[in-house]
């Protein structure tokens, strides 16, 4: 058995931003039970983290795609049921824990098959996260939630509403109003060029990308981003002006992982 912590901590100025710390246990084939050192370090984490920050804990099992999917889902949920009372007998208030759920398997999908037995052994596991709450609001220049009416190079600008569902890049009623809203300033501030940038979340430290389900390709960011450039061509926004590019999970916003499921714009010529 062995255990591995990866800790992102990320900060946007132009947010409250929000740091989730996350740390993974490792688990045998076809096994749930806990050995004192896997557990020592799951508690140890918690401990040493910032108790004045601590918003809640939630932990997530999961398992490889050996079996059927009823015994994984329950495999998964003893494993996350495992690591709670682990943290419960320990001290750590119950309370604070606000999810355990088991995922049940993760799929092994078909640009994965090299190192096969390393990624299904990543795959059996429990993640814990920690959610803090948020570091008081900073102001950096550089970065806007709108389009505005001086910018320089360089500047980028979060549309907060212009978010995707896990695995999708079709754009929301919510994400189109926005752009309807940003396609009316771009017509009005007609030498701003820019590039437009996909996001996703929730993917693992190897997997720089994610997999849109509509295609099942291996490039959710890209999709995301291209799927903006679009909407706004179509509001009459000359393509020129516009282009896109996937960054996958290589720029999170450190505010959750909903966040990282964006397309945001930075600007190329003011």
């Amino acid at each position: 058995m062995r255990f591995l912590m990866w800790i992102p901590l990320f900060f946007c100025g132009m947010l409250h931003a929000q740091e989730e710390l996350v740390y993974s246990v490792y688990f045998e084939f076809n096994k749930y039970t806990l050995d004192e050192n896997q557990g020592n370090g799951v508690v140890n984490f918690i401990k040493t983290a910032d108790s004045t920050r601590i918003e809640s804990i939630q932990i997530y099992g999961y398992t490889d795609d050996i079996g059927k999917d009823a015994y994984n889902f329950k495999l998964s949920t003893n494993r996350a049921n495992t690591i709670q009372e682990k943290l419960v007998k320990s001290g750590i208030k119950n309370k604070i824990i606000v999810t355990i759920e088991g995922k049940g398997r993760i799929l092994i999908e078909d640009d994965m098959v090299e190192n096969l037995p390393e990624r299904r052994s990543k795959n059996r596991r429990v993640d814990v996260v920690i959610n803090l709450k948020p570091l008081p609001k900073i102001e950096i220049p550089g970065f806007f939630t709108n389009i505005q009416k001086n910018h320089t190079v360089g500047d980028h600008i979060y549309l907060e509403n212009l978010l995707f569902e896990r695995g999708s890049s079709k754009l929301t009623f919510e994400a189109k109003t926005q752009l309807d809203k940003i396609a009316k300033l771009l017509m009005k501030y007609k030498t701003l060029e820019f590039e437009i940038q996909g996001h996703v979340c929730c993917t693992p430290p190897y997997q720089k990308e994610a997999i849109d389900l509509a295609t099942r390709k291996r490039h959710l960011s890209q999709n995301r981003a291209e799927a903006v450039f679009k909407y706004l061509a179509f509001k009459k926004i000359a393509k020129k002006r516009m282009t896109f590019k996937g960054y996958g999970n290589t720029v999170p916003l450190g505010k959750g992982s909903e966040y990282d499921r964006r397309v945001e714009l930075v600007i190329t010529k003011a």
